[in-house]
C-alpha cells in the first residue's frame, strides 16, 4: 500500500538534535556519547535523550569498544552505531538515458545497483515516475528484496528543485514545469519518497564518503549534459530560499550569448555543458560528425583544429567561473566532477590556469582542487544519504506518535 510523501520542513529542535547525533554517528562510524557531546557542543544530558529515542527507533545499536590495553581495568567503552539491519533504501539517480538505483542497508553500505534503461531523455512526470517504480522493482527483484524492506526512495533531478519541499520549478528531464512531485510519489511508489536537485546529491556524497569528508566548507561543480553545484557552508548543505540555490551552470558569462537548454541565453553550461561542446564542435560542417563528449576528444586527439579550440575555450570559460566562486565563497575545497570520459591533461590544466590568473591574489594558498570522473554511482549515493536521512527522522517521528503525512 503506498504511504503517504514526506518532505520535512519544519523540524522541531528536538528532531534537529536527534538528526544532528544520527548524522555524528553515521560519520564517526563507532562513536561514544561523551565524543558526540563534545564534537556536537552540546551537553551530555541531551546527547543520552536523543541517543534513547535513536536506540529506541532501531535506528543506532550499542557496541562494546576494544580495548587497547589488556591490562585496563573498567568495564569495556559503550560505542554507538547505525543499525545496518534497521532498513534499507534506494538512491537513484535519472540520467538522460537511464535510471539508476542503489540499494544500500541503513549504515550506508552497498547492497547491489540495477540499471534500467530509458527511451527518452525528456518524458511527463508521471510517465517518469512510472519508470522510477519499474527500475525499483526490477532492482528489488534482481537484488533478492522484498517490497517491504525498502523503507525508502530518494531521488535525484538535474534542473531547479526544492530539496525540503519535493516541488519543481524546471528540470531537463521533464516535459512539465513548476510541480509538485509529492501526489505523484504517493500515487506510484511503494513507499516515503525524496526529491532533490542532484547536484546537492553528490555534495552528501563528498561530504560524507569523498573529498569533502571533515571538511565544513566546500563546494562541488558537476558537468555532464549540463552543470550543476552543490554548496556545504559550516558542515550544513545549502539550498537557497526557494531551494534553488547553487543553480552555477545558469550563471550568465556572455551578454545575449548562446542558448541554454533552460531557454535563457548566455549560461555557463551553454558553453561548457555537453550539448554546448557538440553544438560548437559541429559549427560548419556538411556532416554531423559529432554526437559525444568521447567523438570530440578523439577528433581533437586525431588533429582536428575545431575541436581542439572548442575543448579549450570550454576550459578556459569554466576556469573563469570557477574563479569566480573562489572569490565569492573562500571555500576549503572544490570538487570538479566530469562525466565521463575523462579530459586529457592539458585541458584541465587550462581550466586550472584561468582559474589561477582569475581569483583574488592574497598571501594564502588558493582552496584545493580534486577533478574526478563523475559516475552514477556517486549520484545515487548521495540519494540514498539523503534518503537515510530522511527516513530517520520519519522513524523518530512515528515513534513520538507525530502526525508525519
Amino acid at each position: 500500500m503506498n504511504k503517504e510523501t514526506t518532505q520535512f520542513t519544519d523540524l522541531d529542535a528536538r528532531d534537529m538534535t536527534r538528526l544532528r547525533v544520527f548524522q555524528c554517528i553515521r560519520r564517526e562510524g563507532q562513536v561514544s556519547r561523551t565524543d558526540i557531546a563534545r564534537q556536537l557542543e552540546s551537553s551530555p544530558a541531551t546527547v543520552t535523550t536523543a541517543c534513547g529515542a535513536l536506540l529506541e527507533a532501531g535506528l543506532i545499536r550499542e557496541v562494546m569498544a576494544g580495548r587497547s590495553d589488556a591490562a585496563q581495568r573498567g568495564r569495556p567503552r559503550v560505542m554507538l552505531e547505525v543499525n545496518p539491519q534497521a532498513l534499507a533504501v534506494a538512491g537513484i539517480k535519472v540520467a538522460r538515458d537511464a535510471i539508476h538505483v542503489m540499494m544500500v542497508d541503513f549504515k550506508g553500505d552497498e547492497i547491489g545497483s540495477h540499471v534500467s534503461p530509458l527511451a527518452h531523455s525528456c518524458m511527463a512526470a508521471e510517465e517518469l515516475v512510472r519508470a522510477v517504480r519499474r527500475a525499483l522493482d526490477d532492482a528489488r527483484v534482481a537484488l533478492g528484496l522484498d517490497e517491504n524492506a525498502v523503507a525508502g526512495v530518494a531521488l535525484g533531478l538535474p534542473g531547479f528543485v526544492n530539496g525540503e519541499t519535493g516541488f519543481m520549478h524546471w528540470s531537463s528531464s521533464v516535459q512539465e514545469r513548476n510541480l509538485s512531485f509529492a501526489p505523484l510519489f504517493a500515487r506510484h511508489l511503494p513507499c516515503p519518497a525524496f526529491l532533490d536537485n542532484d547536484a546537492n546529491l553528490v555534495a552528501k556524497a563528498e561530504h560524507l564518503f569523498g573529498a569533502g569528508r571533515g571538511l565544513r566548507n566546500f563546494l562541488v561543480v558537476t558537468i555532464e549534459h549540463g552543470v550543476g553545484m552543490g554548496i556545504v557552508l559550516d558542515g550544513q548543505l545549502y539550498r537557497g530560499e526557494r531551494g534553488c540555490g547553487a543553480e552555477f551552470g545558469h550563471m550568465k558569462v556572455q551578454f545575449e550569448g548562446a542558448v541554454c537548454q533552460c531557454g535563457q541565453r548566455g549560461c555557463l553550461e551553454a558553453y561548457v555543458g555537453e550539448y554546448a561542446l557538440i553544438r560548437d564542435a559541429s559549427v560548419g560542417r556538411q556532416v554531423d560528425m559529432h554526437k559525444s563528449l568521447s567523438d570530440i576528444l578523439a577528433a581533437a586527439r586525431a588533429g582536428d583544429r575545431l575541436s581542439g579550440e572548442v575543448l579549450e575555450r570550454a576550459s578556459k570559460i569554466l576556469g573563469v567561473a570557477l574563479a569566480g566562486l573562489v572569490n565569492l565563497f573562500d571555500p576549503q575545497h572544490i570538487v570538479l566532477a566530469r562525466s565521463r570520459p575523462r579530459f586529457d591533461d592539458v585541458y584541465t590544466q587550462a581550466m586550472l590556469d584561468a582559474l589561477q590568473r582569475n581569483t583574488v591574489q592574497v598571501d594564502a594558498p588558493l582552496p584545493g582542487i580534486t577533478v574526478r570522473n563523475l559516475d552514477e554511482t556517486m549520484w545515487a549515493r548521495g540519494a540514498a544519504a539523503h534518503g537515510i536521512e530522511m527516513v530517520s527522522i520519519l522513524r523518530i517521528r512515528e515513534g513520538n506518535g507525530r502526525d508525519v503525512a
